[in-house]
């Protein structure tokens, strides 16, 4: 057979391949029986056995990697992938509405109500049609890049399907397992004494996350795509609807139970039902995402740094259970707070055991009227901390005990205090061992210093055998001292060594963060540090300084003023620059004057580039006074070639459109002006 049949033959047997696994796990519409498939499957895996020189990454046969991978690369999305706002009320989705029609100067606006699948987030790039990369959400901006076991999920194409495939797209969805999918690995785990997965979710994440691709294609993960980035593509949809839809067109498994709505009141009418419906879908779902259809209406509103402002996840209420008070007890924070948490019987809440809740503060117990010995109903809010929604006072006995706040903190028995307007009491000991011990915790947190290995069992060890005592302590810490520690070999304590060496050149913002400074979020310190240039300008910053910055009021502004005013931690900041620990301030963007070159133009790209990411590429456009396109028109004045360049190269060709080499266009870029 000739080389050109055989390659031949070989494209025609994907295709068949490809259009079967569309119509067996995409449409639910299989047209051949499981033999004949394997049949077809056998053909091409011979085929491409004799003939490897015809061997792609996207063939149907090449789903399963050969081997476990040493560990998860990141992956920097091209747009930030952000989190929804929560609503829980009907109140708090007509607020909604009523802020878009506000800001839209509209009377009525236009949604698509869609299935919060309780998954885990996914973003999935192709070039060209081809996946090259599928990458968790991570912290919205890098997220880990888990391809080997993206191309396992049958759901997810490793080739586009259609006739309007773009030339560059990332496409979100969600990442899930079903209930009997669920019930049978958990089967299979406990004949195998192993551990059951706690919920759909956990197994999802867990499996997902395996080093081995070859088990994460035997646990039957799925995806439900419900977004997208058109980076290079001459299709521009102008709503979600259409874009649903041509999501579905190149391949996707888009959730069968969108809606178009015309009103609020028509999206909170499905929520009522899918709350009282959710039981009888094979997936778990744990709300809706109600989403303003119009793109350009999208854009218009923006996003905050958190969220979008055209969206929001309107959560169905918390699964309950009734269980019984055994105890209450009071933890005390980082900052001091003491927080008594409510002791309970155990009891399964949405395929967790919870034994403890939280009752906030002393103002909301007693609002509550939680007492020691009562029958409670307890949820999990936001379905992750477990709190005592109400109590069951026809069930009481009399022998129930009214708690009182301690008088002494629990930890250390200093005098604790409440400021007036505060509903929290507080240590006012600054070396009480229990603030040391979450103050340690925080400080090593993904967030803020991200000191891996570095969990609650260890710095309990850490703090039991006085190695540390403050967060200085931690970066004298040596592998000599370590080893000695329970379950702590050479090789585990070299590793945390290391991990809390790499921590000493972290970002100004994650140290800002990690000092646990009180009502300063990771998203203040950001603030914080867009402003000032260095640790020492906040340091020295009066309060009209902080209150001219936009997100930061009275209540952060002195809480900070505080915070650098106590000799104590004054003390700490020394000892941790003198211990190498110098926080990095990302240098800030200079303003560029508009450059005669770029000012008024438009701008398209095509290709990779070797020096910039199409971002950075872009943004240096813009603030030159220039324009980027997305796709090639006559308004065009320069296409800007990278390597491997699309379809765009041939149509710039083709209308005349000068073009640019990355080597010309940089020094465009640095050319005097």
């Amino acid at each position: 057979m000739e080389s050109n049949t055989i390659r031949q033959e070989i494209k025609k047997l994907r295709e068949i391949i490809r259009q079967h696994d569309y119509r067996y796990y995409i449409i639910n519409q299989p047209t051949v029986t499981d033999d004949e498939y394997d049949a077809l499957m056998r053909k091409l895996q011979e085929l491409e056995k004799i003939h490897p020189e015809y061997l792609t990454p996207d063939s149907p046969t090449q789903r399963v990697a050969g081997k476990p991978q040493d560990g998860f690369p990141p992956f920097l999305h091209s747009q930030p992938l952000l989190s929804l706002n929560n609503a829980v009320l009907e109140d708090d989705v007509r607020e909604f509405d009523q802020r878009l029609q506000r800001l839209l100067k509209q009377n009525q606006v236009e949604y698509v109500v869609e299935l919060k699948i309780d998954g885990l987030a996914i973003n999935l790039r192709y070039e060209e049609g081809i996946l090259t990369h599928g990458a968790t959400r991570g912290d919205g901006t890098t997220g880990e890049d888990v391809t080997p076991n993206i191309r396992t999920i049958k759901t997810i194409p490793l080739r586009l399907l259609g006739d309007k495939i773009p030339e560059v797209i990332e496409v979100q969805g969600e990442i899930f397992m079903g209930k009997n999918a669920f019930n049978r690995l958990n089967q299979e785990r406990t004949a195998k004494s192993e551990p059951p997965f706690a919920n759909p979710r956990n197994a999802a994440a867990g499996s997902l996350r395996q080093l081995d691709p070859r088990v994460t294609a035997t646990r039957e993960l799925q995806l439900f795509a419900y977004g997208a980035t058109l980076i290079e593509s001459s299709y521009s949809p102008t709503t979600q609807w259409e874009l649903l839809t041509y999501l579905k067109k190149l391949g996707f498994k888009v959730n069968p139970h969108i809606q178009l709505v015309s009103s609020i009141e028509e999206a909170i009418h499905i929520h009522r039902k899918w709350e009282s419906e959710r039981k009888q879908l094979e997936y778990e779902i744990d709300g809706l995402v109600i989403k303003l259809n119009i793109l350009t209406d999208r854009s218009r509103l923006g996003t905050t740094s958190k969220s979008p402002r055209w969206a929001i996840a309107y959560k169905f209420e918390a699964t309950t259970e009734l269980t019984r008070v055994l105890d209450i007890e009071v933890n005390v924070g980082r900052t001091g707070t003491l927080t008594p948490v409510a002791l309970l019987e155990p009891v399964n809440i949405g395929g967790v055991i919870v034994k403890r809740a939280t009752l906030h503060n002393e103002d909301e117990m007693k609002r509550k009227d939680v007492r020691i010995g009562d029958w409670v109903l307890v949820g999990r809010a936001g379905d992750v901390i477990p709190e005592v929604v109400r109590v069951i006072s026809e069930q009481r006995t009399g022998s129930e005990i009214i708690f009182q706040m301690p008088s002494t903190c629990p930890a250390c028995h200093a005098p604790v205090k409440r400021e007036v307007g505060e509903a929290a009491w507080k240590c006012v000991n600054l070396n009480c061992p229990a603030q040391r011990k979450e103050k340690i915790i925080h400080w090593a947190s993904r967030d803020a210093m991200d000191i891996e290995g570095l969990g609650e069992k260890l710095v309990n060890q850490l703090i039991e055998t006085s190695l540390v005592q403050t967060l200085s302590d931690l970066y004298r810490l040596n592998i000599e001292e370590l080893i000695d520690l329970e379950r702590m070999g050479p090789k585990s304590a070299g590793n945390l060594i290391q991990a809390i060496d790499r921590s000493k050149r972290k970002e100004l913002a994650r140290f800002i963060y990690a000092l646990g400074i009180p009502f300063v979020g990771s998203h203040v310190a950001q603030i914080l540090t867009n402003h000032f240039s260095s640790l020492e300008q906040i340091i020295e910053a009066s309060e009209d300084q902080f209150l001219i910055i936009d997100g930061i009021g009275p209540k952060v502004s002195q809480s900070i003023l505080n915070f650098f005013s106590i000799p104590e931690n004054l003390t700490l900041l020394k000892e941790l620059k003198a211990l190498g620990v110098h926080p990095i301030q990302k240098k800030k963007e200079k303003s560029v004057k508009p450059q005669e070159f770029f000012q008024g133009k438009t701008f398209l790209f095509t290709g990779t580039l070797s020096h910039f990411t199409r971002k950075e590429a872009e943004d240096l456009v813009v603030s030159r006074g220039g324009k980027v396109a997305k796709a090639i028109s006559s308004q065009v004045n320069y296409l800007i070639v990278g390597e491997q360049p699309g379809s765009k190269l041939q149509q710039a060709i083709k209308k005349n459109i000068p073009l640019l080499t990355e080597s010309e266009f940089e020094e465009k870029i640095q050319s005097d002006f």
